[in-house]
């Protein structure tokens, strides 16, 4: 007998663990291509540049899934469009593994990346349907396990390269979705549509929504600021970790990578004690946690110790803030799940690219000093929208 889900009526633990397993296994496709860059460039005989644009149209999917096919979960029945995005991600999947230019790869990441969007479908069905006092609970699992995909995809496919290789990594992910387009065919009820009208006016609405909820610009404003300052971190880690005094190779940064995990856990507690906390305690001692982090990566940067207490404390506060934040909106307009996460993810992706640019840029004006004085004045601009607001 299928489950039927109520609004706020509480959500099954197979169902949520269900998504929680099936997010992390589905994001983990925009993460595979990183460690293998270099084996798929000499496959296919192109440049660097040509095989770093690899992971550049794969986020551009993403960006684009998230802004055009999330919003789609409040018009149509969210199981199909699930079952749909997963049908497209294994012949996208399939493509990988058997392209023999680079143009293929890069149609095929394209692909990848705009279906790799089910998560965020995912997360507005944990706050919906579960009851009022476990939805931040519920919220933070789910997004604990899209935590884990992201930390364990760049793990499981630079090994599984150098085992077998990089076409075989995408042949075991296209069977992944398999698995996971069966379970959710049998584990997850059909959900009826929330919205009754036309594309181009669901769309319309996204611009309604933010113009008539101020909290959920502040709430996407300030996560995708913070956001910005985590990525700085991350987009010029590997230029800092090669030079003097650490000399170190991309294994390294990898394994930093892997200090991830406490972000992750701190996921499912801060989604717990969001209501007893409240968004702008979370925000407070997140803001408060990155800007350590900083100090951490500056003052010490030139020892281990420094760097991993940096990347630990910048894990923990982002989560306090991302969390914090996108619990909260699912309460300012139920009916329009979808929309609120899209304009909030959307955000926040935004935010993420002018950190990554910033961070860039300066890194070849002033070095470390200058991602560090990006990182701690993206973070100042998100504490000021908390200290000025009363969201």
């Amino acid at each position: 007998m299928k489950t039927e889900l109520k609004e706020n009526g509480g959500i099954p633990a197979h169902i949520l663990w269900t998504l929680a397993i099936v997010a992390g296994i589905s994001v983990a496709n925009l993460y595979y291509n990183q460690p293998l860059l270099n084996l798929m460039r000499d496959d296919l005989d192109t440049t660097d540049f040509r095989a770093n644009l690899i992971a550049m149209v794969t986020q551009g999917g993403y960006a684009l899934g998230l802004l055009f096919i999330v919003p789609l979960g409040d018009l149509f029945h969210r199981k199909k469009i699930i079952l749909l995005n997963f049908a497209v991600l294994v012949a996208a999947l399939c493509a990988m593994a058997a392209a023999r230019d680079i143009y293929t790869v890069w149609g095929a990441s394209l692909l990848t990346g705009i279906c790799s969007v089910v998560p965020q479908i995912f997360v507005p069905i944990a706050s919906q349907y579960s009851r009022p006092e476990h939805k931040g609970r519920n919220v933070g699992l789910v997004i604990s396990g899209l935590l884990t995909g992201i930390l364990a995809s760049r793990v499981v496919s630079g090994w599984i390269g150098d085992v077998l290789g990089w076409r075989e990594m995408y042949v075991i992910a296209a069977v992944g979705m398999c698995l996971c387009a069966l379970v959710v065919l049998k584990v997850l009820p059909d959900i009826p549509p929330t919205f009754k009208g036309q594309y181009r006016t669901l769309m319309g609405s996204l611009f309604l929504l933010v113009r008539d909820h101020p909290a959920l610009r502040v709430y996407s404003v300030r996560a995708g600021l913070a956001f910005g300052s985590f990525l700085a971190l991350w987009s010029c880690l590997a230029f800092k970790m090669e030079g003097a005094p650490f000399h170190a190779d991309s294994d390294v940064v990898g394994a930093l990578g892997l200090c991830g995990i406490a972000g992750a856990l701190t996921a499912s507690f801060v989604g717990k004690h969001v209501k007893r906390v409240g968004i702008r305690n979370f925000n407070y001692i997140g803001c408060a946690l990155i800007l350590s982090a900083w100090a951490s990566l500056y003052f010490g940067g030139s020892s281990y110790a420094g760097i991993i207490a940096g990347v630990l404390l910048i894990d923990i506060g982002m989560q306090c803030i991302q969390l914090s934040n996108q619990t909260s909106i699912f309460e300012l307009c139920p009916s329009a799940s979808n929309r609120v996460n899209t304009i909030f993810m959307t955000t926040y992706f935004i935010g993420g690219s002018l950190g990554t640019f910033l961070a860039g840029s300066f890194w070849h004006v002033g070095g470390w000093a200058g991602v560090a004085a990006v990182g701690a004045t993206l973070t100042l601009c998100s504490l000021s929208l908390t200290l000025f607001t009363r969201k």
